[in-house]
């Protein structure tokens, strides 16, 4: 598990749900519409409500609800960003995971009452891609994130855990489907159980070494987050907590985007000679990785089955049990000509 609280264009939305395929998304019926009800904030109060001080850091710029479970969010990806830099000509598959973890708190402060002060709990995250659908192109990047919401759990008069199915879609075309499993915790509850880590919120966590930039797909040491470990295949959790992105406020522990961009590394490390670009994401947070304890980055190659393409498995262990888990696979990119270099951030 880990704690996910880490310009506005209206976009018609798609059918509510996220189906999982990647053809065309289906247009709601102007009858579906007729009971939808648009939430529209101001772009200090959305970064409020995705937990993103930063402009630039925040993805959703609009939300509509169709029913109490299904909702429609509008968001915006920059062509170039400091961080989620295109790789290969492609948009960074990570922006799915990202507004994935946007969305999901949009909705959960906007539409279950949860209270700003509450901690989220990511428990499972997952999504599918295609490369040809995340090319550059030249058009914006202007995107309806449609949402449903099941097995809902109340906790008093806000939300106690859910699942949630999202389907990403732009101009007609979806871009990826998939889910995920939350669980949000009162701000009480939650000194409870973590308050004797609070000294670890403003604490100066020694920066490792990086290991060189190109040999996990960035171009800044800046970016990195894996260090050298002497085990093949095997590198250590290196935590910069003045990252603007990855560290955008205090944490008492590990964020989880931190963790997704660490799989991402080491799938890449892991796959010397070809770009590792991630379109398929299968992710478990199975309990919080602390700021100031060594963990391990382990990865390991996944055939290809006929079905999915190649990937990596890659664990995250501290103290001897596995913290987080992840399956990434990619295309191959050699095949279609393409450069192994991330594109330089504009």
């Amino acid at each position: 598990m880990v704690q996910i609280t880490s310009r506005s264009v209206s976009v018609p939305a798609g059918g509510a749900g996220a189906a999982r395929n990647t053809g065309s998304a289906e247009t709601s019926s102007a009858a579906g519409m007729e009971q939808s009800v648009r939430r529209r904030s101001s772009p200090e109060r959305l970064r409020q409500l995705v937990h993103r001080p930063d402009p630039q850091d925040v993805f959703p710029t609009g939300l509509t609800k169709l029913t109490d479970s299904q909702f429609s969010v509008s968001a915006h990806w920059p062509r170039p960003h400091r961080f989620f830099a295109p790789v290969a000509g492609h948009q960074d598959p990570l922006l799915i995971a990202e507004t994935m973890r946007q969305t999901t708190m949009l909705i959960a402060h906007s539409e279950f009452g949860v209270p700003l002060g509450d901690a989220f709990v990511m428990w499972e995250l997952r999504y599918a891609s295609e490369a040809g659908r995340l090319e550059l192109g030249e058009e914006p990047w202007d995107i309806t994130v449609d949402v449903s919401c099941s097995r809902i759990q109340r906790r008093g008069r806000s939300l106690g855990s859910m699942h949630l199915e999202l389907l990403l879609h732009r101009r007609g075309t979806v871009l990826a489907s998939g889910g995920g499993r939350i669980s949000c915790t009162s701000a009480r509850a939650y000194q409870r159980v973590r308050g004797h880590r609070s000294d670890m919120l403003d604490a100066r966590i020694p920066l490792l070494p990086a290991v060189a930039p190109r040999t996990v797909g960035r171009t800044s040491e800046h970016d990195v987050v894996l260090a050298p470990a002497s085990a093949p295949s095997t590198w250590a959790l290196r935590l910069d907590t003045r990252h603007p992105t990855l560290f955008s406020h205090s944490n008492d522990h590990v964020p989880g985007i931190l963790l997704l961009e660490a799989a991402r590394q080491a799938a890449q490390a892991a796959s010397p000679g070809r770009t590792f670009l991630p379109t398929s994401i299968e992710a478990d947070f199975r309990q919080y990785v602390e700021l100031d304890r060594p963990c391990w980055i382990e990865a390991l190659p996944v055939l290809a089955d006929g079905v999915s393409p190649a990937g990596v498995r890659i664990r995250a262990v501290q103290d001897d049990e596995p913290a987080f888990t992840c399956t990434l696979r990619t295309p191959d990119l050699r095949q279609t000509g393409l450069s192994d270099a991330r594109s330089r951030r504009s």
